[in-house]
């Protein structure tokens, strides 16, 4: 049986032992040899900790897997077969400052949507290509799983601005919609086929089918008769959305449009909280740290689940399951749109059900977008390819046009001064704004 090598770049996050438990599971199916871990020198620390708790798990399991760690990505990702990213440059105190410098301007501040987002992109983006240029270089033949956000700019802008297609951006949003809704209905998740359209953080169920019946009005009328959003992601308020919504457009929307369409209701949530969300991270983070560093520590703790990533690992094992047995299962991951959604651009990444192949993924054409959706949709895949060509090139005036039409920006004059001073908060992370950031 072939011998698999994965690559786990950004290994110091406390998400890996998730990881780990999906490739402890999965290794039946999986034959992974060697786990090489990647991180930064401000990550070493970390980095160690994962590294003693994975050999302590897999010990446990029983598994002749050898695991690796360096600061020399270039060396680890030699004969590499599957590449996975989970970094977050600058680390949790910048996702701090992208919460609540927005904020301060009356603005949502949020680390994948809106200025947050944004900025996440600007400092993530050309690390990510270096990354997949390198392994275009080094290990052609690998996937590249990237779980970083924004997953949709971050896989767009591998496609449109580095050497490698081999691409493939993963959230793990979709699978939670998927097993809460076969909650709702009381029904094996595998006998479901759920409908997703729209982009990262941007999308819709479009439809539900339970052994090929269509229950999407069923599955609609059930969270409408509840008092919270059962839907809902753990990073996310539970706050319902409006009844008549989801009844008029026939569309479940993920959590993540609550900042887009309750944006009143989430600025007063956030001015009322005590601590923002990347705040409340840093603490549930300093304390699993704790933990895994319990030598006695075999398992991945259950304190994991308060930082949010359910399911996180069963995404990115099933994907690269399906890659590695060519087993066509369906799945839904950020992809190029090539015509699966008609009435956005083709070029477009979107996230959309594909058939998984040892050729990678397949989009399944699923016709249009509906309206109303379809207009913000296609708004923020306008601004996204925006913010992707700004972070790839530098282009100030890019970043400036993506911004300001983004929907959670209300003013452009509050919004041009909010750029600026998010600029100069994240000047050692970019680089390319170097000059423009100076001339600030």
């Amino acid at each position: 049986m072939t011998q698999l090598k994965l690559v786990v770049i950004g290994a110091g996050s406390s998400y890996t032992p998730e990881l780990i438990e999906g490739v402890i599971i999965n290794h039946h199916q999986l034959p992974i040899s060697h786990i090489a871990f990647v991180d930064i020198e401000m990550g070493k620390e970390k980095m160690n900790i994962i590294f003693e708790l994975t050999k302590r798990m897999l010990a446990k399991a029983g598994l002749p897997i050898d695991v690796s760690q360096t600061f020399d990505r270039k060396t680890a990702l030699q004969e590499a077969d599957f590449v996975v990213t989970q970094l977050r440059v600058g680390g949790i105190d910048a996702r701090i400052v992208d919460e609540k410098l927005p904020k301060s301007y009356g603005f949502i501040g949020q680390e994948t949507n809106g200025a947050g987002g944004m900025f996440k992109a600007l400092r993530t983006i050309p690390v990510i290509i270096d990354i997949a240029n390198e392994m275009k270089e080094i290990c052609p033949n690998a996937w590249l799983i990237n779980f970083t956000n924004p997953a949709s700019m971050v896989t767009e802008a591998v496609l449109k601005y580095s050497s490698n297609n081999r691409v493939i951006g993963l959230c793990n949003g979709p699978i939670n919609m998927t097993h809460q809704v076969a909650s709702l209905l009381n029904v094996d998740v595998a006998d479901l086929y759920v409908e997703f359209k729209g982009s990262n953080h941007m999308n819709f169920i479009t439809k539900i089918l339970h052994n090929g019946v269509d229950r999407t009005r069923e599955t609609i009328e059930i969270i409408n008769a509840a008092d919270v959003d059962q839907l809902s992601f753990k990073n996310v308020s539970n706050e319902q959305f409006n009844k008549e919504l989801l009844a008029a457009t026939n569309l479940i929307p993920s959590s993540y449009l609550k900042y887009y369409l309750k944006t009143t209701e989430m600025l007063a949530e956030q001015d009322a909280a005590e601590l923002s969300r990347g705040e409340i991270v840093k603490n549930i983070e300093a304390e699993l740290f704790k933990k895994y560093s319990d030598v006695t520590l075999q398992d991945k703790p259950k304190e994991l689940e308060a930082r949010g990533g359910a399911l996180y690992s069963t995404a990115a094992l099933n994907v690269i399951r399906a890659i590695y047995l060519d087993d066509k299962s369906i799945q839904t991951v950020n992809v190029r749109n090539g015509g699966a959604i008609t009435n956005l651009p083709e070029d477009a990444v979107v996230e959309v059900n594909c058939v998984l192949t040892r050729n990678g993924p397949m989009p399944i054409c699923t016709g249009e977008i509906p309206s109303p959706a379809k207009g913000m949709v296609s708004m923020m895949k306008d601004y996204e390819a925006q913010i992707v060509k700004a972070a790839a090139t530098g282009d100030y005036q890019a970043l400036i046009a993506g911004f300001l039409f983004n929907p959670l920006c209300s003013s452009d004059n509050k919004g041009v001064e909010l750029v600026k001073e998010m600029l100069r908060a994240n000047k050692k992370y970019l680089p390319l704004f170097a000059n423009k950031i100076e001339s600030l």
